[in-house]
C-alpha cells in the first residue's frame, strides 16, 4: 500500500485505538453524563466495515490496535470482530491486539479473547471500595469487575489497572491500589483527569490531581526510579524500588507525552481523530462506502494523518478550563 503514515511533525503512526460502540454499562463521571444520549443503532459501523477499515490502517502500517468503547465488550457479536483480526496476527502485519474495558462482562468473555490472540487488556478501575465505585460508575458493581479481572487471569491475560487519579475520592487509596495490584501480578498505571465532556456538571479542575503530587505522596513511603521503558503508549513508568513493582504515569496536564505521539482513533461511525485533545476530525465513512476498492480510503487517511496537530491545549494551570473538548470521553474511546 506504499508509504507508512507520517504525520507533519515525522512521527510514524502505528497505533490505532477503535471505539466499536459509545454504549456502556458504567456511566464513570469523567467520562460520561448520568442520562446519556447514544447514537441510534442503525448509524453503528457494522463489524465488516469496522474489519475493512482495521485492515486498511493495518496496510498502511498500524502495528497495534486498541479496541475501546463505551464499553467494547456489550457490542453485540464483537467476538467475530475479535476473530476476523487473528489473520492480522497470524500473518504478522499486527503486533498485537489488546481492548480496554470496564471489566464488567469480562468473565463471559476473557477465554474467547485470549483464543483470539489478545495477550494483555487495560481495566479501569478507579477504586476498591465498594461504595465509592457505585459512586464513581454510577451503575456498576465492584464484585462483578472483579471476578472479571479473576477470569481473566485465569484465562492467561496479562491486566494492567488503569486508575483515574481524583482529587478527594481515590487519593487515600494509593497504597491500596499499589499493595493490591503488586499482590495479584498487575501493572497499575494512574492517569490525569482530562477536561472533557459536560463540564457544566463535572468540576475538573476539583477532581484534578495532579500526578507529580501523587509521586510525592508516593514518596513518602517508597523510593522511585525513573525507567525508559516505552510501551507504545503515552505513560512514562517508574519503578518502586523497594518492591520492584512497575508503576505507569499518564500525564496529559503536569508532563504531556504528545511529543512521541505515534496514534489516531477512531470512532463507531468512522470519525478519526488526530488527537484526543483536539475537535479536528476525519470522516472516513464516504470514502469507504462510496468505492469498492481501498483506494480512496487510503487516500483519506493519508490527508487525515498530515493534518496530525502537534499536541493538545489542556491546561489547569490558570484554575480554569483551557483546552476543553466537549465530546465526552466515551465518544472517541479515552
Amino acid at each position: 500500500m506504499g508509504p507508512k503514515l507520517i504525520d507533519p511533525f515525522h512521527r510514524a503512526i502505528s497505533y490505532l485505538r477503535v471505539s466499536v460502540t459509545d454504549r456502556c454499562d458504567f456511566r464513570c463521571v469523567y467520562c460520561m453524563s448520568e442520562n446519556m444520549t447514544f447514537l441510534p443503532k442503525k448509524e453503528l459501523l457494522a463489524l465488516e466495515e469496522l474489519d475493512r477499515m482495521c485492515t486498511t490502517f493495518v496496510g498502511l502500517g498500524v502495528e497495534k490496535l486498541r479496541i475501546t468503547g463505551g464499553e467494547p465488550l456489550v457490542r453485540r457479536d464483537i467476538m467475530n470482530f475479535f476473530k476476523g483480526m487473528t489473520r492480522h496476527l497470524e500473518s504478522g502485519a499486527l503486533k498485537e491486539l489488546t481492548v480496554t474495558t470496564n471489566g464488567s462482562q469480562l468473565e463471559k468473555f476473557a477465554g474467547d479473547l485470549a483464543a483470539c490472540g489478545v495477550k494483555r487488556i487495560n481495566v479501569s478501575l478507579d477504586t476498591l471500595d465498594e461504595k465509592k465505585f457505585a459512586k464513581i460508575t454510577r451503575w456498576g458493581r465492584l464484585t462483578q469487575v472483579l471476578a472479571g479481572i479473576r477470569a481473566a487471569q485465569k484465562a492467561g491475560l496479562r491486566v494492567k489497572i488503569n486508575t483515574v487519579a481524583l482529587k478527594d475520592f481515590n487519593e487515600d487509596e494509593l497504597f491500596t491500589l499499589a499493595h493490591w495490584c503488586a499482590e495479584e501480578g498487575m501493572d497499575l498505571t494512574f492517569i490525569e483527569v482530562m477536561p472533557m465532556g459536560d463540564l457544566g456538571n463535572e468540576d475538573r479542575i476539583g477532581q484534578y490531581w495532579s500526578l507529580k503530587d501523587l509521586r510525592a505522596q508516593l514518596e513518602t513511603r517508597f523510593t522511585t526510579t525513573d525507567l525508559s521503558e516505552q510501551t507504545g503508549g503515552p505513560a512514562r513508568y517508574v519503578r518502586i524500588n523497594e518492591t520492584g513493582q512497575k508503576i505507569g504515569l499518564i500525564t496529559p496536564l503536569t508532563h504531556n507525552f504528545c511529543e512521541s505521539c505515534n496514534r489516531v482513533r477512531l470512532t463507531c461511525t468512522l470519525e478519526l481523530y488526530m488527537c484526543l485533545g483536539q475537535d479536528e476530525m476525519a470522516d472516513l465513512r464516504k470514502p469507504m462506502r462510496e468505492h469498492a476498492d481501498d483506494a480512496m480510503l487510503q487516500q483519506a487517511i493519508r490527508e487525515a494523518i498530515l493534518r496530525k496537530p502537534k499536541g493538545h491545549d489542556f491546561d489547569y494551570s490558570r484554575q480554569k478550563v483551557d483546552g476543553q473538548v466537549i465530546r465526552h470521553m466515551s465518544h472517541t474511546g479515552g
